[in-house]
C-alpha cells in the first residue's frame, strides 16, 4: 500500500530531522527516547494495522484508529504542557537576568551622600 510507505518515510525523515537538531536546541535524552519509541511505534502501527486493532481491543477501544487518536491527543497535550512549562521557565531566567544586569549597573542618585 502506498500510504504505508508515505507514513514511514515521513517518520524516517522526521525522526532524523530531530535527532540532527541537537546543537539547536537543548533536548533531554529522555525527550528524544520518547520520540524515537513514538516513530518506531508509527511506523509499525503503518506496517501493521492488525496489530494495532488488537491492542484496540485488548483495552476496550472499538477501532485502531480511535486508539491512535487517544494516543496521539495525550502525547499532544504533553508536548503542549512541555513547551509551555519551558516558556515560562525561560521567561523566569531572562527575567532575573534582567534584574541582575540592572542591579550591576545600577548608579547612586547624583545627590545622594558618598560613603
Amino acid at each position: 500500500m502506498l500510504i504505508q510507505y508515505v507514513l514511514v518515510a515521513s517518520s524516517v525523515g522526521l525522526l532524523i530531522l530531530f535527532l540532527r537538531r541537537r546543537g539547536t536546541a537543548r533536548t533531554a535524552a529522555g525527550t528524544k527516547l520518547a520520540f524515537l519509541l513514538f516513530v518506531i511505534f508509527g511506523i509499525y502501527a503503518a506496517v501493521r494495522p492488525m496489530d494495532v486493532q488488537l491492542v484496540a481491543d485488548w483495552l476496550g477501544v472499538g477501532r485502531g484508529t480511535d486508539l491512535l487518536l487517544y494516543a496521539l491527543v495525550v502525547i499532544f497535550t504533553f508536548a503542549t504542557l512541555n513547551a509551555y512549562l519551558r516558556f515560562k521557565e525561560l521567561e523566569l531566567r531572562y527575567a532575573r537576568l534582567a534584574r541582575a544586569i540592572a542591579l550591576q549597573n545600577a548608579e547612586p542618585p547624583s545627590d545622594a551622600p558618598v560613603d
